[in-house]
């Protein structure tokens, strides 16, 4: 059954999956809703978005994403509060931040209104699929892909943006242990480390699985030249605290703009938090720890939105953080999630309604 939506075609599934899935015990991202958002790129334009059933991407061999990786994405949630409406969290930041990645790949930016206005009409007919659960919510993953095909080595002329979602519980549980990596580098000075690019993720895999096997869950990544400064925690920001000062890395070529990232800044200077956006050496962190003064560390993402870290290893030495009973990343996650959630004031203007 076709049908018209804030002047997006909208073609529905047949029969709905729902009744399948236990929302009460849901893995992050690995079931399906029943709809997904598809635009093509083409003729120089991106076509009018339209609504279809979840359903497999069939590609020619040569398509270019399987040889020159122009692929990009984002990663955001809906949420739904306990009166049932739906809302996002500061979307306009991930429709610029998929533009700036796009830029970068060669890629033809997207129209504001094809992002939002087909998110939104995705989430108006999938809006049963966004779970009420404490600390659930809609994972929404847009991506764009090189869907022209050739093995010439150039930009493709085709592309695809898709909006997929997937109803999910909480992506971490507890806390982590970090390696902090002295070989192997995220990205490097005028690569492509700020834009949220497929490859960027591919390459820290290798890096992670030799972390794990030395009983890590997570490495720290550091810069590309001297490895002497502290950039990302695996795939989220990092803040450290010392003292009563939360630092984090400045945002460059290197390291991704997250949104939970400025977010917890602001929140930060809301309750009064010393914060410092500044290069963090590894030696200062490490003196920290063996002083007393290294009171938590933490990653940012959308995902997990602060995962705490328990400790960090480096050249064969482990190092524990304290447990803390009023952590700073306990009380900015509260806050982060009652905004999302709208169970409190909102005085950022960062909620936005869909339903």
């Amino acid at each position: 059954m076709n049908v018209q939506l804030n002047n997006i075609t909208v073609q529905k599934v047949k029969s709905s999956k729902i009744n399948e899935v236990d929302f009460s015990n849901l893995a992050f991202g690995s079931v399906f809703s029943d709809h997904m958002l598809e635009c093509t790129y083409k003729n120089g334009v991106w076509e009018t978005p339209k609504v279809v059933p979840y359903q497999p991407i069939t590609l020619d061999p040569s398509s270019k994403i399987f040889h020159y990786g122009q692929s990009i994405f984002e990663g955001m949630k809906a949420y739904k509060d306990e009166e049932g409406s739906v809302w996002l969290f500061r979307p306009l930041e991930n429709q610029k931040r998929l533009n700036i990645s796009a830029k970068r790949m060669a890629i033809p930016e997207l129209p504001e209104e094809y992002f939002i206005d087909g998110l939104t009409t995705l989430l108006q007919v999938d809006k049963e699929w966004i779970p009420q659960n404490p600390g659930s919510s809609l994972y929404i993953r847009p991506f764009i892909f090189a869907s022209g095909n050739g093995f010439h080595a150039s930009p493709a002329d085709e592309y695809k943006f898709i909006i997929a979602t997937a109803p999910s519980g909480a992506y971490f549980s507890g806390k982590v242990k970090v390696l902090i990596e002295e070989k192997y580098s995220r990205s490097a000075n005028g690569g492509v480390g700020y834009a949220k690019a497929g490859g960027n993720y591919a390459g820290q895999f290798y890096p992670t699985q030799l972390a794990k096997v030395k009983g890590y869950q997570q490495v720290i990544w550091t810069d590309d030249n001297t490895h002497e400064y502290i950039e990302e925690a695996g795939a989220m920001n990092i803040f450290i605290r010392i003292n009563d000062t939360l630092l984090t890395g400045p945002t460059s070529d290197r390291i991704l703009d997250g949104i939970t990232r400025k977010s917890i800044l602001e929140i930060a200077a809301d309750e009064g938090i010393k914060t410092e956006v500044r290069k963090i050496s590894v030696t200062e962190v490490v003196k920290a720890a063996k002083d007393g003064s290294l009171k938590e560390m933490f990653g940012a993402g959308t995902a997990a939105v602060v995962s705490p870290i328990s400790g960090f290893g480096y050249q064969d030495t482990d190092y524990e953080l304290p447990e803390l009973e009023n952590s700073y990343s306990t009380l900015l996650k509260k806050r982060i999630t009652d905004i999302q959630y709208n169970r409190a004031e909102d005085k950022f203007g960062w909620r936005h309604k869909v339903l």
